[in-house]
């Protein structure tokens, strides 16, 4: 009889904790006034200190474009800092420019056609060594010439003064074209990684993988062995799962999944992964529709990545993807994501242990299913959340930033 009865125990406190993890909360954003212009896009979100910064793209008229930055601090928005400014750049709703901050040196990049076909585009750092007043570095990180694709590039910044760098590049794909859901021939995408030193000089470039999705973001972060990336791979059979690379003595490691969905997929899903990291946990977060399951997932490695656990399924509703992630501390994930609920898109967050207890669900918004939103960011800076992402005013797009108190997710 008592064991019959811890037995039943059991299984109630299983089914409760299921419960709770459908529990489905509103929260309130509170939004910001930071110093965007009306024809605003592309956000980016990065902490630097106890400083947050944003980086964004403004449209000045048909064919000039600019890349400007603010910092946030002490409650209140910096002026607007113009990057660089120009025309004849690559301006796409997946593959937008960042910013981070290692000491007083700020980085950040824009995109360049370099020739008259579509994905033919090159990648300039624009290098700042005095906090952002003045943006005098600049260089192509790509070592080849070919007028073909490069993008998708993402930062972190090192123990050092320097940042590691990774990016798909097409130097393989020659002018023939390639993927992007549009068929074409040629040789495959592939990533690649350099470290970028303060004065601007690229070092150590270096291929992760020889074969990888066309258009899907790339992810990288830092444990305490060294920097982790992670992309979506892509199989000579067209298989498209999640792979990663971490750099430790001296070395990148052979590629390998984080797990293996077999998402077969003969187009890029344009929905890249994402990696966080607090000392040497890890988390990784992406989509898949595998077995035509749209599903957000995440995974934890207790080993600054070199082994990585089962994943959490996150979703509950039918996943858009377009996930972001923090790491709150070394047993608890912030996952970001969309999903569609009837006729709406929803952007939700989550708390998710290393347990795989994920307490509650939040809606943060109702937002555009469509590529005019953009890929929602998010960040954390002294119990705060911050949210971005494109919003719609008046028909036109326009930069929207929100707050949220930590505290309001218990």
């Amino acid at each position: 009889m008592k064991n019959i009865l811890r037995i039943s125990l059991f299984f109630l406190a299983v089914v409760l904790l299921s419960c709770q993890a459908n529990v489905i909360k509103k929260v309130e954003l509170e939004e910001m006034t930071p110093p965007v212009s009306d024809d605003s896009m592309q956000p980016y979100l990065s902490v630097h200190g106890s400083e947050l910064l944003m980086s964004w793209t403004e449209q000045e008229n048909d064919s000039v474009f600019a890349l400007c930055f603010s910092r946030f601090n002490n409650d209140k928005w910096s002026e607007k800092t113009v990057i660089k400014q120009g025309e004849n750049w690559f301006v796409n709703w997946a593959d937008f420019p960042s910013i981070y901050g290692n000491n007083k040196n700020l980085i950040s990049y824009y995109l360049k056609k370099s020739d008259a076909e579509t994905y033919a585009y090159d990648i300039f750092l624009r290098q700042s060594t005095d906090s952002g007043k003045h943006w005098d570095i600049e260089n192509k990180l790509h070592s080849d010439t070919t007028k073909t694709e490069h993008g998708f590039v993402s930062m972190t910044p090192s123990h050092t003064d320097s940042f590691f760098i990774t990016w798909l590049d097409g130097r393989n794909t020659k002018s023939t074209g390639h993927d992007h859901g549009h068929g074409g021939g040629g040789g495959a995408m592939q990533i690649r990684v350099a470290e970028v030193m303060s004065d601007g000089n690229i070092k150590n470039e270096f291929e992760l993988d020889s074969r990888t999705c066309d258009c899907c973001q790339t992810s990288t972060s830092l444990t305490d062995d060294g920097p982790i990336v992670v992309w979506r791979d892509r199989s000579d059979q067209e298989i498209r799962d999640i792979y990663y690379s971490k750099f430790k003595d001296g070395s990148w490691s052979k590629s390998k999944p984080v797990f293996q969905d077999n998402w077969k997929i003969n187009g890029c899903p344009v929905n890249g992964p994402k990696v966080a990291v607090t000392g040497n946990s890890v988390a990784a977060a992406w989509f898949t529709a595998a077995e035509n399951i749209p599903k957000v997932k995440l995974s934890f490695s207790k080993d600054a990545g070199s082994n990585f656990m089962d994943p959490i399924e996150i979703n509950q509703e039918k996943a858009i993807g377009r996930v972001d992630l923090l790491m709150l501390d070394q047993e608890t994930a912030l996952i970001s994501w969309m999903e569609s609920s009837e006729d709406r898109a929803l952007l939700k967050i989550a708390k998710v242990g290393i347990d795989g207890n994920i307490e509650k669900i939040f809606t943060a918004a109702e937002i555009a299913a469509s590529r005019s939103t953009g890929f929602p960011q998010m960040e954390l800076v002294d119990g705060q959340i911050y949210m971005a992402w494109n919003g719609l005013e008046n028909d036109k797009i326009k930069v929207k930033v929100f707050s949220l108190s930590l505290e309001a997710l218990n």
